[in-house]
């Protein structure tokens, strides 16, 4: 292996998912802070040869920098396993649990906290019951207003805020168009943030939480990945007592779902006070844009220097459990 100072390392990015070019962003600027360390970054875009390049490489660390399915729903993450290389990020069988929305939900409820009622219905649901009998369950159930959003999936593709009920049908084939599950959640009104969670050895730490406010509307795609659309407020304007809970439902949610090395737990804060959870990402946006880089740079750290220190975990957890075998 090489001298721990200077990393061979494979940063994988790009991908097949509806977040392909987000994916491409977040892998130039992990590259970029890698570089500007000195360690040597090889920049990939995984295709069909590259297990046999990994095989015949073998670098020190794989840094995935891979958002949707291709990189977040745990199957990329299984072969890398098989590869025995070290990588940065949550193993297998939590990226499948937190990948799913709704059993993300259920797994966070179980650990104390609070997140919207809601209900998840497959497309098959509306053929055997019919859409508007379904429907009709549903607005009597949860009421207005509502998310829907795919179980499955980031960068609020195919989420629609419903507050009427002539919105939710078309609400439902927007969400269908990017998973066949869709989840149906009670809005909870309040101050939306996310936190960044980071372990790099001494257990999850929360970074300072980013509010988050759209300059029109909701926080969609484009205000997500468009600069001057929304905008963000690091730290968020909590107080004390509040920006104390965030940060521990931030830090249990990563910790129930089994995330390794860095996540991101989206929020909402009720008028009391509560943080209500939403969703967690396995990998999130490292884009000049995104939530986690402006949470980095805010606890004071270096962007380059916590993506190092993130490969060096993946590096020291592989050695240990090697020597522990």
């Amino acid at each position: 292996m090489a001298d721990i100072s200077a990393l061979y390392i494979v940063v994988l990015a790009g991908g097949i998912s509806h977040e392909r070019d987000i994916s491409l962003r977040s892998g130039r600027r992990v590259a970029d802070g890698l570089n500007s360390l000195g360690h040597q970054v090889t920049f990939r875009d995984p295709d069909a040869s590259l297990l046999a390049f990994l095989s015949e490489k073998r670098p020190d660390v794989i840094w995935p920098a891979l958002h949707g399915a291709s990189g977040e729903d745990g199957a990329l993450r299984a072969l890398l396993e098989l590869t025995g290389i070290p990588f940065v990020g949550s193993r297998t069988d939590a990226a499948r649990l937190a990948w799913s929305k709704p059993t993300a939900k259920t797994l966070v409820a179980r650990a104390g906290v609070a997140t919207p009622a809601s209900v998840t219905l497959p497309k098959e649901t509306f053929r055997e019951l019919g859409a508007n009998s379904v429907l009709a369950a549903v607005l009597d159930g949860l009421g207005l207003p509502l998310v829907v959003k795919p179980a499955q999936g980031g960068s609020a593709q195919g989420v629609t805020i419903v507050t009427t009920a002539d919105e939710l049908p078309r609400a439902m084939v927007d969400a269908y168009t990017y998973a066949d599950v869709a989840l149906i959640e009670r809005k909870v009104d309040g101050v939306e943030v996310s936190v960044a969670v980071i372990d790099t050895g001494d257990g999850p730490e929360a970074l300072p939480a980013v509010e988050i406010e759209p300059v029109e509307g909701a926080y969609t795609f484009n205000a997500r990945y468009n600069a001057g659309e929304t905008r963000f407020y690091v730290p968020a304007r909590l107080d004390d007592e509040i920006a104390a809970r965030v940060a521990a439902a931030a830090t249990t949610a990563h910790s129930a779902l089994g995330l390794r090395h860095l996540s991101r737990i989206d929020l909402i804060i009720d008028a009391e006070g509560l943080p209500w959870f939403l969703e967690a990402n396995v990998l999130p946006g490292l884009t000049e844009t995104s939530i986690m880089p402006q949470a980095i740079s805010a606890s004071g750290r270096d962007l380059g220097d916590v993506y190092a220190a993130l490969a060096r975990a993946a590096i020291g957890e592989a050695l240990a459990e090697a020597g522990a075998e």
